[in-house]
């Protein structure tokens, strides 16, 4: 019996664990080492239509901290440990239709294994919702099982991209009518988590027929500036924009967004993603509600692995394994969002006096 079977979205996965979408599935290559490494699933980098070039320099570095020097700094030092990824780079570079032989070769050669292709398109007219079917007919067509709609990335240029129009709850509802009008697979929603109006954005997507949310990706980040150089430890010319901080560093916000949206839709499937980097933090998306765990600063870190965390992938699998043959779980669904009704507000937390009055002055007299 497989344990670490789970259906999600209507899908068959060998185990829960996908790698995100991300450096390590930029390539047919890196993708087929991750299937074969024993990853469940993958999200491919994702793919668009519009011309991309990255910036010119570093796109990605690794920060770390240390009790010793306990400041946070990409800088390599003795008995330091990972701290978060910091990365400005944009979506895939390789266009289409050289993105569309790789899948249907990856599919091929990994029938069994779930292939989610991430695609992006822009908003506001009626061309770019045909490029968003353009897009899912094209890589649906190639093999993919599932679309991940990118409508979080914190970095684009354009400005009806990405995170730029994921609070628009009409663009939402209008880019999921064209995808879902055009193909006959799950369509996931990746959200940006910066915004307060997440739980809205969210019932939107859930509403106009996405079959998951996936969250958290990365947030809207600045790298450190050096005291004594006064250069930022990545930039281009002495200039740096905005980022996305990844890693341990967004575990806990990553969690809270989770289970806001398992707590506001606890029948809704959620793919949860931040700070994954062993079983412990994947355990903890699941008991807030997620079905299913992308990860990829991990990956991205192991040494020797070509990004794709082949060591990383058997370490979840068998502690989560271990975990489940120990307290008996047939499957994750058995304890997922276990920990959602002990989360509550503020105000339903015990305190050390029955006669604290919620923050509010109490009344000294009755009116007269």
């Amino acid at each position: 019996m497989n344990r670490l079977a789970t259906r999600f979205t209507g899908l068959e996965f060998e185990n829960p664990f996908v790698l995100a979408s991300a450096p390590p599935t930029e390539s047919k290559r890196k993708i087929l080492k991750a299937f074969e490494s024993g990853w469940g699933g993958v999200v491919t980098k994702t793919i668009g239509l519009h011309p991309v070039e990255n910036v010119a320099g570093p796109r990605t570095i690794f920060q770390r901290a240390s009790d010793v020097k306990p400041y946070v700094s990409r800088n390599k030092r003795a008995d330091t440990v990972s701290h978060s990824s910091w990365n400005w780079e944009l979506i895939s570079d390789q266009p289409l239709d050289q993105w569309l032989p790789d899948l249907a070769d990856i599919k091929t050669a990994y029938p069994t294994r779930i292939l989610i292709g991430s695609i992006m398109a822009g908003a506001g007219n009626a061309e770019e919702m045909r490029n968003w079917q353009k897009l899912a007919k094209a890589v649906v067509d190639a093999g993919c099982d599932a679309l991940e709609l990118n409508l979080s990335c914190p970095h684009m240029d354009r400005k009806d991209m990405g995170a730029n129009i994921a609070n628009d709850e009409v663009i939402i509802r209008d880019i999921l009518a064209a995808v879902i009008d055009a193909v006959d697979v799950p369509v996931w929603v990746k959200l940006t988590p910066s915004t307060s109006s997440l739980v809205d954005a969210a019932g939107a997507a859930y509403e106009a027929g996405a079959a998951s949310i996936s969250l958290c990706n990365t947030f809207p980040s600045l790298p450190l500036m050096d005291p004594e150089t006064l250069k930022f430890e990545v930039e281009v010319d002495g200039l740096v924009t905005s980022g996305g901080l990844g890693g341990l560093a967004i575990l806990h916000q990553a969690l809270q967004r989770v289970c806001d949206i398992s707590k506001a839709y606890p029948d809704k499937a959620i793919s949860g993603i931040g700070g994954i980097r062993g079983f412990r933090e994947a355990f903890n998306f699941i008991v807030n509600g997620a079905g299913n765990l992308q990860v990829c600063t991990a990956a991205m870190e192991e040494k020797g692995s070509g990004g794709v965390g082949v060591k990383l992938i058997k370490e979840l699998t068998e502690d989560l394994d271990d975990y489940m043959t120990r307290k008996g779980h047939a499957s994750i669904e058995e304890f997922r969002g276990i920990a959602r009704e002990r989360i509550v507000e503020h105000a339903q937390v015990r305190r050390k006096s029955d006669a604290y009055n919620g923050g509010y002055a109490a009344a000294t007299h009755a009116a007269e």
